[in-house]
């Protein structure tokens, strides 16, 4: 079983809270990210969070914790929709991951329905709010064999 997480939130989630909060809601990415690690722990698990605008940052993450953490949770913003590097990143250290979006992506702009995680994620949550990034961790936890 998935013993580990770590979750990963891209450009300007850091924002959550006051950006936009007819569409992201007003809750922060501190309080989400809190809820996550509490509800970890209480399925005895560890979350470890890691936020950040910039491609680059994002990469070395994801390489830095390769065979150190059973499952990764994603919500890499814009980036989904333009990274090529990032979707290498998770392909080639193979770690479980799920991509989240606390809006529902299908219902915005055009641009933002193509993903390049989607369809090497184990599984995407969108248009759930904040309660995506909760659904992602009890799936990881409770039903992912690693």
């Amino acid at each position: 079983m998935v013993t580990s997480i770590l979750l990963i939130n891209g450009p300007n989630l850091n924002l959550l809270g006051t950006r936009e909060p007819h569409i992201y809601g007003s809750t922060t990415l501190e309080d989400i990210e809190k809820r996550v690690q509490n509800q970890a722990s209480d399925l005895g698990a560890t979350l470890t969070s890691f936020q950040s605008n910039w491609e680059g940052a994002i990469v070395d993450k994801i390489q830095e914790v390769r065979g150190k953490v059973g499952g990764i949770i994603i919500n890499a913003g814009a980036l989904t929709h333009t990274s090529v590097a990032i979707r290498d990143a998770l392909s080639a250290v193979a770690i479980p991951f799920i991509e989240v979006h606390i809006s529902n992506v299908h219902k915005r702009e055009p641009f933002r329905h193509h993903s390049y995680l989607s369809d090497k994620a184990e599984a995407v949550i969108v248009g759930l709010g904040d309660y995506g990034y909760t659904a992602a961790v009890d799936y990881l936890l409770k039903h992912y064999k690693s």
